[in-house]
């Protein structure tokens, strides 16, 4: 089961909504106390709807101590979801790169009004609220009863790595890491398409092999 979460997981972190906030929440005028704050309100964010979904397993009976039939039919259907979501991010590589207008207020953001930014953005941004959804039927119709809370850290564990490390560094490092965070943000708005379009890609055939393997 851990494994299966992985790509799951990886989908969120590799997201350029999930590293350029978290950077931004560092340009505030506290970054200590926002970047903190905005890092709570994204894993508890990540935490909340993967446990909400997960309950939504047990509803459809994928909590019964074995794997449901529909477990691979989702699978297959998020599969493809994402492979064709991959394309459509290739394709569409050329776009403007420039920094969302709503983006870019987040420097003027206080400590708290940066949590509650980053739990709303778990909630309207599609790709975070079908990876959580996703991964909290997964951890339901897994068939391990004992080990979904296992499950549920481990998978917000990873998919909110890459928003907690530049949060947890610059609360070490303070200032000395303002060149190391902007050089990273504008990196990724610069390649972030055609690489996450080529790990969504091989995440979904990944999830599609596991899926029609199952039926």
């Amino acid at each position: 089961m851990l494994t299966e979460l992985i790509p799951l997981a990886l989908v969120i972190a590799l997201s350029p909504l999930s590293i350029i906030p978290a950077v931004l929440a560092l340009r505030t005028p506290r970054p200590r106390p926002t970047g903190l704050a905005f890092l709570a309100g994204w894993v508890l964010g990540l935490a909340a709807l993967t446990i909400l979904f997960l309950q939504v397993s047990g509803l459809l009976g994928g909590r019964e101590g074995r794997p449901p039939g529909w477990a691979s039919w989702l699978r297959i259907v998020v599969g493809a979801g994402l492979v064709l979501f991959g394309c459509y991010r290739y394709f569409t590589r050329g776009q403007s790169t420039h920094t969302p207008r709503w983006m870019q207020s987040m420097s003027k953001l206080t400590p708290a009004r940066a949590g509650v930014t980053a739990l709303m953005l778990t909630v309207v941004n599609p790709k975070v609220l079908f990876m959580c959804a996703a991964a909290g039927l997964a951890i339901g119709s897994s068939g391990a009863h004992r080990h979904e809370w296992a499950g549920v850290l481990w998978f917000v564990a990873v998919a909110a790595s890459t928003a907690a490390l530049p949060i947890l560094a610059y609360a070490v490092s303070g200032h000395r890491l303002d060149d190391a965070l902007t050089r990273l943000k504008e990196w990724m708005e610069r390649q972030h398409a055609a690489l996450v379009a080529a790990i969504l890609v091989v995440i979904g055939i990944m999830m599609l092999y596991k899926g029609f393997h199952g039926l």
